[in-house]
């Protein structure tokens, strides 16, 4: 349900480089752009984000084992553990909005208990999404699915729990002398809003039961939601003007949509070499109009979400993470693997 589910991620410190995907055209900037602002883009360009995510992941992954711990009955925590702290799980929520907090002078302390209220609501939802009575799906990052482990009684449970955990982990976490009450007050209404009836939950059921021509709005409900709760979150945690969070929801959401037609384009292509994983899939872009209009939606949704970033220029190299959020969904330039030991 959410929008960076399926791209590779987990934490530790051996990183792989690969061939970009070249789904789209090289970066572009307007020959009518300012000086500064052609200067941050190309800095975007050069930014090392894979350091940057890896660091971010390494504290996100041991906050997130701090906010679990196993209790009783110890059965719902380990299915909610086994969901939140999975290998595989990139944290690209959290990452977006410690780096959008971060754009308007807001301290990581912040942000971090925001942004595990986002993981372990990304993960909530896919615990759901994957259950027989939605997307009956048998695996999710190469193991799996919660209810194939621990029963669809337990990962229903454990889906419920995390929901509420994410809200308390807010209120309970953050400092109350960096964040006042009236932005926690915003956050969470954000977060709810976007899980709800309106938001995540209405792209899944028409994911269900609405026809072809519902799939913008699918894309936009079930992968758009949680990238721009992710973006507007930091944003608020930081105090950003009413205009600045619309402008990072216009953001987030594109960002949210192009990783999921991404996703389905490089899918579709493994699929033609051989490599069906057999997963139902849901409705997307590539499925019903092919994968020459979906590279063309990810095209429109890149151009779409600098330009949202074009409006932050005063905040100088600030926004670079977040454009390089937007080349980094595009090529998949790197995979950070994940070593124990």
């Amino acid at each position: 349900m959410a929008p960076f589910a399926t791209a590779m991620v987990p934490s530790s410190h051996i990183f792989h480089f690969r061939k970009p995907t070249n789904l789209v055209f090289p970066i572009r900037c307007s020959t009518t752009a300012s000086p500064a602002l052609v200067s941050t883009r190309s800095k975007a360009a050069n930014f090392d984000l894979m350091t940057y995510w890896a660091s971010l992941m390494v504290q996100i992954n041991q906050k997130l084992n701090e906010a679990i711990p196993v209790q009783y009955p110890p059965q719902i925590y380990e299915a909610m553990r086994y969901s939140v702290l999975a290998k595989g799980a990139k944290r690209a929520p959290p990452v977006m909005c410690i780096a959008s907090c971060e754009l308007f002078g807001g301290s990581r302390l912040s942000a971090f208990p925001t942004a595990c209220a986002l993981e372990m609501v990304h993960a909530a939802s896919l615990i759901h999404d994957d259950l027989p009575c939605m997307d009956d799906s048998p695996s999710r990052r190469g193991r799996p699915t919660n209810h194939k482990v621990h029963g669809v009684d337990m990962a229903i449970l454990a889906g419920d729990a995390l929901f509420p955990l994410g809200f308390r982990h807010i209120v309970s976490h953050t400092p109350p002398d960096l964040v006042p009450e009236r932005y926690l007050l915003r956050v969470i209404a954000e977060i709810a809003r976007s899980v709800g009836s309106t938001g995540m939950a209405a792209g899944q059921f028409l994911d269900l039961e609405g026809g072809p021509n519902a799939v913008g709005f699918i894309q936009d409900k079930k992968y758009g939601e949680m990238g721009e709760c992710s973006a507007v979150c930091g944003g608020l945690l930081a105090g950003a003007e009413d205009d600045e969070i619309e402008r990072l929801r216009r953001y987030g959401r594109a960002v949210g949509v192009l990783y999921a037609v991404v996703d389905d384009i490089l899918e579709e292509r493994l699929k033609a070499k051989g490599g069906n994983d057999g997963k139902k899939k849901g409705k997307s872009y590539v499925e019903v109009y092919g994968v020459e209009k979906a590279q063309e939606v990810a095209e429109e949704l890149r151009v779409k979400a600098k330009q949202e970033l074009d409006g932050f220029e005063k905040y100088g190299e600030r926004v670079v993470p977040l454009y390089s959020f937007v080349d980094y969904a595009i090529d998949r330039s790197f995979t950070i693997d994940e070593t124990r030991g």
